[in-house]
């Protein structure tokens, strides 16, 4: 019996030994936040309050400064993506059609990183000047996620002057890239927004962006570019560019659809099937808010911008990039599995959502052509006002899952569920337009064309602009 009460005893000691142990590291990592969060370490060495040159911040953070000059290697890979050149239309030419009648379907990059953002705008065929001539010349706005001069150009400005004027008049003011003060506070190092939109989008809401925590304020600092925008005219206050996110209904892709279509707004006519488009740009904030990330409240730094430590000092990495290459930082941190079986898992994930949004690309393409072969028919605008509206809302779904990065992997259940409906949607389209085809006597299968490769497809929607000579789609009446 004696022994037994020992026992016991040694048992709760051992306990009491692992609580108190637990209950230490606890503490130790809420101070730790709670030190990284207040950030109010002054600068050893002044920095003026709009600094846009990243090296001057150095001499007082010389190793987040060094990670940040890493990001200028163009060269990483993962199996769905990375920082390296490459042509998105020549890799998936169903983009040239789906973009059919916008610079997109000109060109249309692989962004190669932050510290390339600039020279990737001056470099793009999407002629954001005019000089090119096959598109019309920018607004600045276009500028505002390119550069941390746009601080200091907002402040100077006013956000509705800057975004209105010629992207071309501020060339000589734009020259640093993706840095420093586009994300802190250069007197304290804290964690702001610099820019409007974000703002203004939590303010529409009845939502102060500044009462958020450290946590989430570590998100939406990447929120301020990695979004669904768009560029809103207003008559009345005489703004031609002002830049919004179309988050008042919510951020799904149906909040968003419901946004733009109570405004009836489009970002082009689509050239080959006439539908009203919205062209979505890169919703990773929107679609990372679904997944189970955001539910466990990580943060895109927590993986995109893991912890490191150097000669005793810890500190973020600031060489963001696809958490693939950290795995040992970014993904260990919380799952215990080895870096091989987590890069299996994610690659299996992204595989999935790759092969649906390949079907959506291929029945999308094929939903433009029908409603154009509906058109050489004989049919009318206002027979093909539902199948337009179909195609509307499924390219809106593919597009809010492809134009996001990660290949669905920020929400994966989510972008999959988008891209199902997205297919249903364009064949619903699809299904409007056979109908359409048999009242004109159309019953055998529409002739698709070719656009196998980007030189053919681009070849091909010329064949659809004004003046040109589209291809027969439907076999002549006997």
């Amino acid at each position: 019996m004696t022994l037994r009460i020992s026992n016991i005893r040694w048992i709760i000691v051992v306990a009491a030994g692992l609580v108190s142990a637990l209950l230490a590291l606890l503490f130790a990592s809420i101070v730790e936040r709670r030190a990284e969060s207040a950030q109010r370490q002054r600068p050893l060495q002044p920095i003026a309050p709009w600094e846009s040159d990243s090296a001057r911040w150095a001499v007082n953070w010389p190793r987040q400064f060094a990670s940040w000059r890493q990001s200028e290697d163009s060269s990483t890979h993962t199996k769905w993506g990375g920082s390296y050149p490459r042509d998105l239309l020549a890799e998936t030419p169903a983009n040239v059609i789906l973009f059919a009648g916008y610079p997109f379907s000109t060109d249309y990059k692989q962004a190669r990183g932050h510290f390339h953002a600039v020279r990737d705008v001056h470099e793009t065929g999407r002629d954001i000047d005019g000089s090119k001539g096959n598109w019309p010349a920018k607004p600045s706005t276009c500028w505002s996620c390119k550069s941390s001069d746009v601080p200091r150009l907002l402040a100077e400005m006013g956000a509705a002057k800057f975004y209105d004027t010629p992207a071309k008049d501020l060339f000589h003011a734009i020259n640093h890239p993706i840095g420093c003060i586009d994300c802190h506070d250069p007197q304290t190092m804290a964690l702001r927004i610099s820019r409007p939109a974000l703002i203004e989008a939590y303010e529409r809401q009845g939502k102060d962006i500044r009462l958020v925590s450290h946590q989430e304020m570590r998100s939406l600092v990447c929120a301020q570019c990695h979004v669904e925008y768009y560029f809103r005219k207003d008559e009345q206050l005489n703004r031609k560019a002002y830049l919004v996110f179309p988050w008042d209904e919510g951020l799904s892709v149906e909040d968003m659809e419901r946004y733009y279509d109570s405004y009836g707004f489009a970002d082009w006519t689509h050239s080959i099937s006439g539908a009203r488009m919205i062209k979505m740009q890169h919703p990773d904030y929107e679609l990372y808010t679904k997944g189970i990330h955001a539910y466990r409240n990580v943060s895109c730094a927590d993986c995109h911008m893991p912890y490191k430590t150097e000669g005793g000092q810890k500190f973020t990495d600031h060489h963001i990039r696809s958490p693939l290459l950290t795995i040992s930082q970014s993904c260990a941190v919380c799952h215990r599995w080895s870096e091989q079986e987590l890069r299996s898992r994610v690659e299996s994930i992204q595989d999935s959502v790759a092969r649906s949004r390949s079907i959506a690309e291929d029945v999308l393409c094929k939903a433009h052509f029908d409603i154009a072969a509906c058109q050489q028919a004989g049919a009318k605008d206002d027979e093909l006002v539902e199948a337009r509206r179909f195609l509307r809302r499924a390219q809106l779904r593919w597009d809010y899952v492809a134009a996001a990065n990660g290949v669905g992997f920020h929400a994966p259940q989510e972008a999959l569920r988008i891209l199902t409906e997205a297919v249903d949607l364009a064949q619903q389209c699809r299904l409007q337009c056979s109908r359409i085809l048999a009242r004109y006597g159309i019953t055998d299968p529409v002739q698709y064309p070719d656009w196998s490769t980007k030189e053919k497809a681009q070849a091909l929607i010329k064949q659809f602009t004004k003046g040109g000579q589209p291809p027969r789609l439907i076999a002549a009446k006997p």
